[in-house]
């Protein structure tokens, strides 16, 4: 099995965008979201899939600062990492993982895993993510929390705190101390 991260572009941002609405739709799960009057997951009134897309252009829009990462399987799309930095990255941290999410054929395999050291490896720096309040998701917890203590080799910050996402569980690490 081969795990490899792919810097997205124009061309295959579609593949983030056909993934990001079951993302929205896992996420659901854990923060009690409802799709809008339209079936989207979305607090505007985006009515169509293809509306939602737009939403994501952002991502494919400004090299430098957000990187779209395809999770590849054996040549086949299975999940995203956005990355974010610069003014995207919240105050104190040169990296931030935006968002992170496997598709459910692919979990439990240690894709998730490989994948995310692979993109720590890609920048140097002050890495964070935020995830829920403590014990509201508990599957990302547990992930994240291994995943990072065995990259960072139990050098990381693990706190709760008020975000510019509300109030979460803070993950951060600088990955230059390891």
């Amino acid at each position: 099995m081969e795990v490899r991260v792919v810097l997205a572009n124009e061309e295959n941002a579609n593949i983030i965008k056909n993934i990001y609405p079951l993302y929205l739709h896992d996420l659901s799960e854990v923060y009690g979201n409802v799709p809008n009057e339209y079936g989207i997951y979305e607090d505007e009134s985006i009515k169509t899939l293809a509306e939602q897309y737009d939403v994501q252009n952002i991502w494919f829009q400004k090299p430098n600062l957000l990187f779209p990462f395809i999770i590849m399987v054996d040549g086949k799309p299975a999940g995203f990492d956005l990355v974010s930095t610069g003014e995207y990255a919240p105050k104190g941290m040169d990296y931030y993982v935006y968002e992170f999410f496997l598709l459910r054929p692919y979990r439990g395999k240690d894709i998730a895993s490989i994948a995310a050291k692979q993109i720590f490896d890609k920048f140097l720096g002050k890495w964070g993510l935020y995830v829920a309040p403590s014990g509201t998701n508990l599957r990302a917890e547990k992930f994240w929390r291994k995943t990072i203590n065995d990259y960072a080799k139990g050098k990381f910050e693990e706190k709760n705190g008020q975000t510019f996402d509300g109030y979460k569980l803070i993950f951060t690490f600088d990955n230059t101390q390891i």
